[in-house]
């Protein structure tokens, strides 16, 4: 590491773009993630921002003239907290997510893939209880 440790950048922001309403994209993750939307989005503005209470990165959703083309080079992978997989991946289906694919092992291990509103993929991984 040496010197330049301190002079290397920081993740602040990861932007997501999309072509409905950023605040709607913004709520299912809101809602997904427990974070709450900043105060100033309201419905109908062109971006909508989720901060992390504890400090990490905060979400960014853009709005865009063209729809996504491809699958994501980059996604998220949740660990449910005080819920099986099971529990998470209904929970995010309830909230507007479409399930993609089923990667479970017969272990237990593996993941499911699901989809925001958007078309955005993440996965849900096997959590502390299941």
């Amino acid at each position: 590491m040496g010197e330049s440790a301190g002079l290397n950048p920081t993740i602040r922001t990861l932007t997501f773009d999309c072509t409905g309403d950023p605040y709607d994209l913004g709520l299912f993750w809101s809602e997904l993630l427990g974070r709450p939307l900043d105060d100033d989005d309201k419905p109908g503005d062109p971006e909508a921002l989720l901060r992390d209470p504890s400090g990490g990165p905060t979400l960014l959703f853009v709005r865009v003239p063209e729809g996504k083309s491809a699958k994501n080079r980059i996604h998220f992978d949740l660990q449910p907290q005080g819920r099986t997989r099971a529990q998470e991946v209904a929970r995010a289906l309830s909230l507007g997510a479409r399930q993609v694919a089923d990667h479970t092992r017969p272990d237990g291990g593996g993941w499911i893939t699901l989809t925001d509103p958007e078309g955005n993929e993440f996965c849900v991984e096997r959590g502390e209880l299941g």
